[in-house]
């Protein structure tokens, strides 16, 4: 208990108020995410490799919006970025109550790749914000656990729900994310500071710090090894559901307790393993944590049964907890200050490439080859992951803070 009033009082109450949100509105989005490729397949009965490519709409849309995120809330402000944000997404949520042909999915993912990444940079950027470099790297292991209390509840409630109608998984997630929005209306406060008679850029010289950017080779090298890393990490969040349910014959609600243990993890061993990869060089921290998941791909490919499936995502999970906070501060540290938003938003595009690479290239490899030949790619990819993040450390060192923590 002393240990936790030392965590609450370490942070400001604004920091809190958004970990409420946060937990709100993954709690709903979560109900249907995880399913959602499931849903898409039962509804238009097409192949594999058309359902996945669908994400390809998502990844696309989110590329771009990553790109421009960085740069609109470097502009505008964090909090109205986040508020069209999540409205936003509360809107997509919606509609897919009333989306039954391919066209209509598509453009739904596309809005959806759209909207995610304005709250989620904007969230970001609060935190780089409000703390020193030396407080952020437990601030975000903090924020991924408020983000996977919602993970853990989540999919075992839509579990429950999606199994009798997915309507009502899908009206709640819109009202949860409603809720996220209200809280950032109402409560949180703008934490981007200008100086009395600052003048603001222009969004055409804020795109100038992106091109800077790339000429960052530790910058560019952190993005590319995230990327690859994150590639396994879309075949687990997406292709996995699926994958388990037509060749296993594994359901929701069972399935649904996979992406949970992922979170209670996250939940009650993020703060403990962040507080121990911290002590270390961060060039050391993030190829170990890489390497769990080649080795999570390699299970699921050689699973025929729950447990197996359940462990592969347990492996995978301390792979997450290892190498996640500590890639979020290290680019945060890289970032001049007013420009934060930006290398947060450019690191953010790893996920999008990975997603336009990762299930649509499993659907196309299980169509042309078996099922488990998307799984052994992916190892194959995990291990090129870890040996990218062994590079990092030929650049040279970065000056990312990793302070005792009391």
């Amino acid at each position: 208990m002393k240990q936790f009033n030392f965590i609450f009082q370490r942070y400001p109450i604004q920091f809190w108020l958004l970990i409420f949100g946060l937990v709100v509105s993954t709690t709903g989005t979560t109900m249907v995410w995880p399913f959602l490729t499931i849903y898409a397949s039962e509804t238009l009965a097409l192949p594999m490799a058309v359902v996945t490519s669908l994400m390809t709409f998502n990844s696309v849309s989110g590329l771009i919006a990553s790109i421009l995120a960085g740069s609109l809330v470097d502009y505008f402000g964090r909090k109205s970025i986040m508020i069209l944000g999540v409205f936003g997404m509360a809107f997509v949520y919606f509609s897919y109550i009333f989306a039954n042909k391919f066209w209509q999915f598509g453009l739904l993912m596309f809005l959806s790749g759209s909207f995610s990444p304005l709250y989620r940079i904007g969230t970001d950027a609060i935190v780089a914000d409000m703390l020193p470099a030396e407080e952020r790297t437990q601030a975000y292991g903090l924020i991924r656990m408020g983000r996977n209390i919602g993970v853990a509840l989540g999919p075992i409630l839509g579990g429950l729900v999606l199994s009798r109608s997915y309507n009502i998984g899908f009206v709640a997630a819109a009202l949860a994310l409603l809720t996220f929005g209200v809280i950032t209306l109402v409560f949180l406060k703008e934490t981007l500071e200008r100086k009395t008679g600052e003048k603001r850029e222009s969004l055409g010289d804020q795109f100038k710090v992106m091109f800077q950017a790339m000429r960052n080779k530790a910058f560019m090298r952190m993005l590319g090894s995230f990327t690859l890393m994150e590639i396994c990490a879309t075949l687990m969040w997406v292709i996995l559901a699926v994958y388990i349910k037509q060749n296993f014959g594994i359901q929701e609600d069972q399935y649904s307790w996979i992406p949970t243990t992922n979170a209670l993890m996250v939940i009650f061993l993020q703060v403990a393993i962040t507080r121990l990869t911290i002590r270390h060089d961060p060039h050391r921290v993030m190829p170990i944590g890489a390497a769990f998941y080649p080795l999570a791909m390699l299970i699921v490919a050689y699973s025929t049964n729950f447990w197996g499936f359940l462990l592969a995502m347990v492996v995978m999970t301390f792979g997450e907890l290892i190498t996640a906070p500590t890639a979020t501060a290290y680019v945060a540290n890289l970032a001049p200050a007013d420009q934060r938003g930006r290398y947060l938003g450019f690191f953010g595009l790893n996920w999008f490439i990975a997603l336009s690479i990762g299930p649509m290239g499993a659907g196309i490899l299980t169509d042309k080859f078996s099922i488990q030949t998307p799984w052994l790619v992916g190892a194959g990819i995990g291990v090129l992951s870890v040996l990218a993040f062994l590079s990092l450390r030929r650049i040279g060192k970065i000056p990312v803070a990793s302070p005792e923590i009391s």
